[in-house]
């Protein structure tokens, strides 16, 4: 299967340096909240996530698109006509589909095919709750990377991923694996909140090279400070820090997209306050 070209992790490095910028923009299209001169239109999503797009390139690492939000209104055309309108336009930042798929064998075959042949992604977010033959066809997409869920931003996750697995918790196994054995490809990175400063702090000790895609700030109430500090990498990188709704629905007027590239940039600017190394512009 042809490669990325560089490969995902490249790319995200990438724009962490040469963009200076650590924040990945979420698309989750809720109609609801949709300008109202966008409402009425068959396209809507597509028009509204492909300006948001737009506006936000400039500040963003990665955009990170979720796909519920694009299927439960029957809306998967637009959101591949979205990941294409990413890749020609804004090539330089890659697409992360938030999708947190988890099966094995030939159903997880389907599902990377899904994310990237379908749909175009860079990456895909995975659960890694049965184990690593539900990852593994992921990684047969050479250059394409993957995010697997460890220390989530919800408090629900305490259920699971607190739980004590011979002398370390859950989270702690998944961070383990997925910084050794479990990355044959080099293109694995973990899902942390922002809302657990003190795990994400542990997640990095654990897989010191690994990407993270850090959901939590903004809506969700991470703070952004402690978030930088606990995830960053030795080079002042190493994070995706998403935020969504904070951006998406800044403004329901029809200067919305200005707002939400306003937005961005003050929040990438928040970020960068706090990384440690110095940064090229």
């Amino acid at each position: 299967m042809a490669p990325s070209s560089p490969s995902f992790v490249a790319r995200l490095q990438g724009r962490w340096r040469s963009g200076d910028t650590l924040l990945c923009v979420g698309l989750d299209p809720d109609t609801t909240r949709f300008p109202a001169h966008l409402r009425d239109r068959d396209d809507a999503i597509y028009a509204f996530c492909r300006a948001i797009v737009d506006a936000t390139a400039e500040y963003a690492c990665a955009f990170k698109p979720q796909i519920a939000y694009f299927a439960a209104a029957r809306a998967e055309d637009q959101l591949e006509s979205l990941i294409a309108h990413c890749r020609q336009h804004h090539p330089q930042v890659p697409v992360i589909l938030d999708a947190k798929r988890g099966d094995i064998g030939s159903t997880a075959e389907q599902y990377a095919r899904e994310a990237f042949e379908r749909y175009g992604a860079d990456a895909v977010t995975l659960s890694p709750f049965m184990g690593f033959d539900s990852i593994e066809p992921y990684l047969a997409y050479e250059g394409r990377g993957a995010f697997l869920l460890c220390r989530t931003s919800n408090a629900g996750g305490n259920d699971l991923q607190m739980l004590d697995a011979g002398g370390e918790k859950i989270y702690e196994r998944i961070a383990r694996l997925a910084g050794s054995t479990w990355n044959r490809s080099g293109e694995l990175g973990l899902v942390v909140g922002a809302t657990y400063p003190a795990e994400l702090a542990r997640v990095r000790e654990l897989a010191p090279a690994l990407p993270l895609l850090v959901p939590g700030i903004g809506a969700q109430g991470g703070d952004v400070q402690a978030s930088v500090q606990a995830g960053q990498d030795t080079a002042g990188g190493g994070m995706a820090i998403n935020s969504s709704r904070a951006i998406l629905y800044a403004d329901s007027s029809e200067a919305f997209a200005q707002r939400a590239g306003e937005v961005a940039r003050r929040t990438r600017d928040e970020i960068n306050r706090y990384r440690a190394r110095p940064r090229t512009a």
